[in-house]
């Protein structure tokens, strides 16, 4: 008999499949053969041409064959399309939000977390220890992956030596929809700990609008300032909307 193992579609050990319309469910505990094909067929879709070759919803799809292997998952993608609008926005959904959803349970909330955990440390591979400057495309594309779909504002901190190598990427503060509390002496303290020259400031705008407000544009100052008395540089604070971004540096703010 041969040991050698033939792929299968399985259940995830550590939880319960998760839930679906009954009507779904089969007798024999496996997938008609038109789902089973068509997961076959998605699969070596992507694997020929990539994201690129694939929509967002059969993007979702291959997500979610490991947490729901024996139900069609067609129909739970469209919802979590339809209520977050795209691949990103589910993947950054919270619990509570995606659990609204009919369908999604331990399984499927665990698969995406871990999509997209994945995502943000690959992003931030693409940044740390490099030079800024010559990577400034991957750092606003890090910054959206991290911050753009977040329902609440965050702010933070990118560390640099005397050469604008990213050293360290912190978070300081989290806030409400419109608020995040942010302490000039608490960012200078934090860069003097880290033996940093320079910081980058960054936030989001869960409006999608990155427009600076009349607060950000003082607190902004404010670490300017306490940057200025300790010698250290203030290179820029960018504001990340849903799909744009704004640069202090590059307005004029700075």
């Amino acid at each position: 008999m041969s040991n050698v193992n033939t792929f299968a579609e399985q259940s995830l050990p550590l939880f319960e499949e998760d839930e679906t319309p009954t009507t779904q469910t089969w007798s024999n505990g496996q997938a008609p053969s038109y789902i089973r094909d068509h997961r076959q067929r998605l699969r070596e879709r992507f694997l020929k041409g990539g994201a690129q070759a694939i929509p967002d919803y059969e993007m979702l799809e291959l997500v979610l064959f490991r947490a729901i292997p024996r139900r069609d998952v067609k129909p739970l993608a469209r919802a979590l399309l339809d209520k977050f609008g795209d691949f990103n926005g589910v993947l950054s959904a919270d619990s509570h939000q995606l659990k609204q959803i009919k369908g999604i349970g331990e399984a499927v909330f665990c698969e995406l977390k871990i999509v997209e955990a994945a995502a943000h440390r690959l992003a931030r591979s693409k940044i740390m220890r490099r030079q800024i400057i010559s990577s400034w495309d991957k750092v606003i594309a890090y910054c959206h992956t991290t911050m753009a779909h977040r329902e609440t504002e965050q702010f933070r901190i990118f560390f640099l030596d005397r050469k604008n190598v990213l050293i360290a990427d912190e978070e300081q503060a989290r806030g409400t929809v419109d608020h995040v509390p942010v302490y000039p002496r608490e960012v200078v303290k934090r860069a003097l700990q880290l033996n940093a020259s320079a910081v980058i400031l960054i936030h989001n705008h869960p409006s999608g609008d990155p427009t600076p407000s009349s607060e950000d544009i003082a607190m902004t100052q404010k670490v300017r300032e306490a940057c200025d008395a300790l010698g250290l540089t203030l290179h820029d604070h960018i504001v990340i909307g849903k799909s744009c971004e704004l640069s202090f540096r590059s307005e004029g703010y700075l």
